[in-house]
């Protein structure tokens, strides 16, 4: 039976800091529905509280009652190597690969996939983790009528995160095969283009992702004659300005809304 192991902070939740030195922990959007939609999964945690466990473990109890209940899988200390990932799994009673990780930090889910664990990135994912199922990177173009805050709506309901709003037309997202057919069952396009692990290069370097993506909002923008390049005039229809930084980038300013 697979275990899923969850960091605290910015994961999790996020601590905040009460009158007289105490600590309490403030979930984080979705959290408490994913832990409830889990109920019948085994859960744990892999964190880090520094000098305060104390006051963290308490803090935990108070904000999630009765989610992690057993003290075997609660595991306190640095994630600085695969040590506390390989104690995790010793105390799960299980397999490494039935154990999953979720934290956002992508350091530290590298040294839990050396222990053999699944990782996610954020809990929205952990059951796709613990299913083997993948999670990609998308572009979702906002057509007129759409906005974010139905965007947001609908994704808050599968599968699916924000990973970066472009433009108030272009989102930037993590999701599964799942959250990808309730997107598009919603109204949305969605353009798949590979696995989240492509988003970032060997060495941490950010890959083109977000150059691509901006190239094809600025496509997309010339072929409705609603964008011109710096320096050409402007016509009734243009809303946005399209600059070229000196590394070759391209960036969009917006004159104004059209719609």
């Amino acid at each position: 039976m697979s275990v899923i192991f969850f960091d605290i902070g910015a994961t999790l939740a996020d601590p905040q800091p009460e009158p007289g030195g105490s600590l309490s922990l403030r979930p984080r959007p979705r959290v408490l529905a994913v832990l409830d939609a889990l109920s019948e999964v085994r859960k744990g945690i892999i964190s880090n509280p520094g000098s305060a466990e104390a006051a963290v473990a308490r803090a935990l109890a108070e904000a999630f009652p009765g989610r992690f209940t057993d003290v075997a899988l609660v595991h306190w200390g640095v994630k600085d190597s695969r040590e506390i990932f390989d104690r995790a799994v010793a105390g799960s009673g299980g397999a490494a690969d039935d154990c999953v990780f979720v934290g956002e930090d992508a350091q530290e889910r590298g040294f839990a996939q050396e222990a053999g664990m699944r990782t996610a990135a954020h809990p929205v994912f952990a059951l796709a983790a613990t299913e083997n199922r993948p999670v990609l990177r998308a572009r979702i173009a906002l057509r007129i009528g759409q906005d974010l805050r139905s965007l947001t709506a609908a994704m808050d309901r599968t599968e699916a995160v924000a990973a970066e709003v472009v433009t108030e037309r272009l989102v930037l997202a993590m999701v599964t095969e799942r959250g990808v057919e309730t997107l598009e069952s919603a109204g949305f396009t969605v353009d798949v283009r590979g696995p989240t692990e492509d988003l970032v290069r060997e060495g941490g370097e950010p890959d083109d992702a977000e150059r691509w993506a901006t190239e094809k909002f600025v496509s997309d923008l010339l072929a409705r004659g609603e964008a011109v390049y710096e320096g050409e005039k402007p016509t009734p229809r243009t809303t946005h300005v399209i600059e070229r930084t000196d590394d070759g980038r391209l960036s969009v300013r917006r004159l104004r809304f059209l719609y």
